[in-house]
């Protein structure tokens, strides 16, 4: 069963960030107007299939609480939980032990790790309690460095006693609800579980090398707004579905119909490792045609994104057109939808619901229709006849790259507000 639920520790002081983190919890510092570090995390554990979030809340817990607590974020639900008084981080998972699910992604709420999350907590090992996602640095002096052997951690270097490059842990770990053993009160979960556990063999590591920030510092914060613009908008993939993810059986419907073309799954994960946003927009005309429910379509595409899991891989959202002009229903009856390709109202959607860099983007479908809708909403698009799918989008990467370009920059400058926090 794939791991559906993150938490992240939102509940630090930030004492190092002075007068900043007075009034305001770290994570909720603006990256950018109107986006704060912590709308960005929750949008990225939502994107990646975590449906379940948690928000250990402490210092300033209550502002948390009020902006967050029951809100709904791309199909994930919020849930904000403050501890009655600061217990560490060990302590605060403790407090939301009734809550955990038997495997769990935790992360810090003020690093920001770009990494395949599914790839991270893939199956889960059965000889031990946690994952952690390294990160190789030139000096980790600041960090502290880990030394892994094979997969396995085996020890931790302090901050003080750290020089050169090496590996450092990247605030992201799969943990699972044994580790609450570990913890009889207030602690540390890097400082004193983490050790423990890693004496014990009970950790292993997996090592990413996706950009990485933490805003723990002035500097730091005013590197994450220099920095996170650029790289908030990410190409995109649409994919067609039926015939090109999945063999086409006519009407396609049943969960249990889903039969991967070759190569799908993979080339889906090649996307997700490749910092790709993934789409799938299909034409649903059986909707129309009265011979399935659009309930049917989302129960498929659930079915869909847990084998996706099973491998590491996901899609971010996915676009269905149920209407056609001969529709026997005639809610779904239209004579030309603006969704149903040809026409590009799908792409044009994920657009507007999504930050999408243009350049880079492309379609790959099987008809000609497929390749019309990308045309119109100009973008390349690439037809898939067949064979691997893999072989079929790593032909596409190579072609739309190299036009790819510099990313732009940015379209907002830090505000005063923001220089006060």
């Amino acid at each position: 069963m794939a791991v559906r639920q993150a938490v992240f520790l939102v509940g630090g002081k930030g004492t190092r960030l002075g007068k900043l983190t007075a009034t305001t919890p770290k994570p909720l510092l603006a990256i950018a107007p109107d986006i704060l570090l912590l709308d960005l995390l929750i949008e990225e554990a939502a994107r990646h299939g975590f449906t379940d979030i948690v928000l250990l809340a402490g210092h300033l817990g209550d502002s948390v609480e009020r902006l967050y607590h029951g809100r709904q974020i791309r199909g994930a639900t919020i849930r904000v939980i403050r501890e009655p008084e600061p217990a560490g981080t060990g302590g605060a998972l403790r407090h939301a032990a009734g809550m955990l699910d038997p495997w769990f992604l935790l992360a810090n709420g003020d690093s920001w790790f770009d990494i395949n999350l599914r790839a991270l907590a893939v199956a889960p090992p059965r000889d031990r309690l946690a994952r952690m996602a390294l990160r190789s640095m030139e000096d980790t002096g600041r960090y502290g460095s880990v030394e892994l052997h094979g997969r396995r951690i085996t020890a931790f270097t302090e901050k003080k006693a750290a020089t050169g490059p090496g590996l450092i842990n990247g605030g992201l770990y799969l943990l699972n609800r044994a580790v609450l053993d570990h913890i009889a009160g207030p602690c540390s979960i890097e400082q004193d579980v983490f050790p423990e556990l890693v004496r014990q063999g009970a950790v292993d590591g997996r090592v990413f090398d996706g950009y990485f920030l933490d805003i723990g510092l002035p500097e730091t914060l005013a590197q994450a707004r220099r920095d996170l613009p650029f790289r908030l908008a990410r190409p995109a993939a649409f994919l067609d579905r039926d015939g090109v993810l999945n063999t086409d059986r006519g009407y396609t419907h049943r969960p249990e119909q889903l039969q991967w073309i070759e190569g799908a799954r993979e080339a889906v994960l090649a996307l997700n490792e490749a910092g790709y946003l993934v789409f799938v927009v299909t034409n649903q005309a059986g909707v129309a045609h009265g011979f399935y429910h659009e309930a049917d379509v989302h129960a498929f595409h659930a079915r869909m994104q847990t084998e996706l899991a099973d491998i590491g891989a996901h899609i971010d959202a996915f676009y269905h057109c149920p209407f056609h002009p001969d529709a026997t229903i005639r809610r779904y009856r239209h004579p030309s939808h603006p969704d149903r390709k040809p026409n590009p109202g799908m792409l044009l959607k994920a657009r507007r619901e999504w930050r999408i860099r243009d350049r880079g983007s492309f379609l790959t479908g099987d008809r000609d229709s497929d390749i019309e809708a990308a045309n119109r909403a100009g973008m390349p698009g690439m037809l898939f006849d067949g064979g691997n799918l893999l072989a079929t989008v790593r032909q596409a990467l190579a072609a739309v790259r190299p036009v790819a370009g510099p990313l732009p920059k940015p379209i907002f400058t830090e505000t005063p507000a923001m220089q006060a926090g």
